[in-house]
């Protein structure tokens, strides 16, 4: 069985409050949309705004294997707007439910005139034409057939069934697509769900067993309101749970800090796949457990995804977690000595996460010996915020905790309104923290300092 990934990122994503890409970042997402091995990218609606024609115009001329598609009204203008970007399909959407026939003023019948006009208008001018039929999960049935089936005979090739406001379940979304799939005979199926209801992955693979045979999303969920189904957990489940190939799971975390970095928007630690958390493991049964086979608290090996298993050393940690980590830094300790060390670590709850550094320090400290470990250092600030007046400083506190490599965010008092530390594996990852910071929108200015070593009171 194949299905297709529609990636709309740089449409539906960039609907998103506050996201506004750049041409520049445009074209850089969607090469590496090409990269990672999507089918289809949805590059934006032409007639919005002069950058976003010429976004999807250069988009368009780039050469990718993946075809480049404009999303557009049933409206000629809309239309021709997108045929001047010479894009491989034209992508035109109509309102399927009587509200909002209503609010365009429009009956069945003029809905339908309007659709084929449109579609026909695209054919002729040899372009590859799927229609949409908005909102089609509340629509009446009979009517939304009637509508897409006199699309596909004006030249449609692909039908998108959308969940536009996210109401559907799993099952009611597999007979729904069921239902499509035997009255729109020979049809190509797309599954457009929404995440209002945090059900968009769930209803997403119920209608690839309904009979859709592609799935719109965008990195990292992004989209109006809550977002649509994301790539980043789309594709590892349908591998996963079906073993259905799409594109290139290792290279999803990439992709991932790409858009998060352009949008703005961070990726929460408990994030699926890609979430700092994901792979980490911090109690105790856990850890032991993880060392002792993976699979007792893994569905799946975190390479599969590009990515790797954390231990956390902290104090909810156990034996076994504290002595694989001293094994691989070359330290050997008897039973007593290791338990008077994981008793040293649960005796200090301050302390979030013990780094390789840290836990060297407090061995020497229990046991009384120097060991001489070379440790990988990760780099660490202390960073000072300063945001706008009329901002709320506890909204920016909270962005610039989400952000990836930030550990502690404080409000405090003096010249600078937020005080947050971060760990980074290199200067380079700590620049990018930064560059993160300074982007928040009601952040002024930021100053920075290395932290040279740590002292903890015994």
């Amino acid at each position: 069985m194949k299905v297709l990934i529609l990636d709309t990122t740089l449409r539906e994503g960039e609907q998103t409050p506050g996201v506004s890409f750049s041409i520049e970042e445009k074209l850089e997402i969607a090469r590496k949309l090409d990269e990672v091995g999507v089918h289809m990218i949805e590059a934006g609606h032409p007639n919005v705004s002069p950058d976003v024609f010429e976004a999807v115009k250069l988009i368009a001329k780039e050469g990718l294997r993946a075809e480049v598609l404009a999303h557009c009204r049933a409206v000629i203008a809309d239309v021709d707007a997108a045929i001047k970007c010479d894009v491989d399909r034209v992508a035109i959407f109509l309102g399927a439910t009587e509200e909002k026939l209503r609010s365009m003023k429009m009956t069945r019948e003029k809905a339908i005139e309007v659709a084929v006009k449109a579609v026909e208008y695209a054919k002729d001018h040899g372009f590859k034409v799927r229609f949409t039929a908005e909102d089609a999960t509340r629509a009446d049935f009979d009517f939304a057939v009637k509508l897409c089936q006199a699309a596909i005979d004006a030249g449609a090739d692909r039908i998108s069934l959308p969940d536009t406001v996210g109401i559907m379940t799993p099952d009611k979304i597999r007979v729904f697509f069921s239902r499509y799939r035997e009255a729109l005979k020979g049809a190509e199926l797309d599954a457009h769900c929404h995440n209002d209801l945090g059900l968009a992955v769930a209803n997403a693979l119920a209608a690839v067993e309904g009979g859709a045979t592609a799935v719109h999303v965008t990195v990292n969920g992004l989209g109006e309101r809550s977002g649509i189904t994301p790539l980043e957990v789309f594709a590892p489940a349908l591998k996963i749970l079906y073993n259905i190939d799409t594109v290139e799971l290792s290279k999803l975390p990439e992709l991932s800090r790409l858009v998060e970095k352009y949008s703005g928007i961070v990726v929460a630690p408990n994030h699926p796949i890609v979430g700092e958390n994901a792979f980490s493991h911090k109690a105790g049964v856990h850890t032991a457990a993880v060392l002792f086979d993976p699979k007792t608290y893994e569905a799946f090996p975190p390479e599969l995804v590009g990515r790797q298993r954390d231990i956390v050393i902290s104090k909810y940690t156990g034996k076994a977690a504290v002595e694989d980590r001293l094994r691989k830094l070359g330290i050997t300790l008897n039973e007593e000595q290791l338990m008077k060390v994981v008793q040293a670590i649960k005796e200090k709850p301050e302390i979030r996460r013990f780094n390789d550094d840290d836990l060297i320090y407090l061995v020497e400290k229990v046991v009384g010996v120097k060991y001489p470990v070379e440790v990988p250092r990760r780099v660490e600030a202390l960073v000072a915020i300063k945001c706008e007046s009329n901002v709320y400083t506890t909204a920016i506190a909270r962005r610039v905790l989400n952000i990836r490599g930030v550990e502690q965010a404080y409000e405090i008092s003096g010249d600078f309104d937020i005080e947050a530390k971060i760990s980074a594996d290199s200067v380079k990852e700590l620049n990018e923290c930064l560059e993160n910071i300074r982007s928040i929108k009601g952040v002024v200015s930021t100053n920075t300092r290395m932290i040279l070593r740590k002292h903890y009171v015994t």
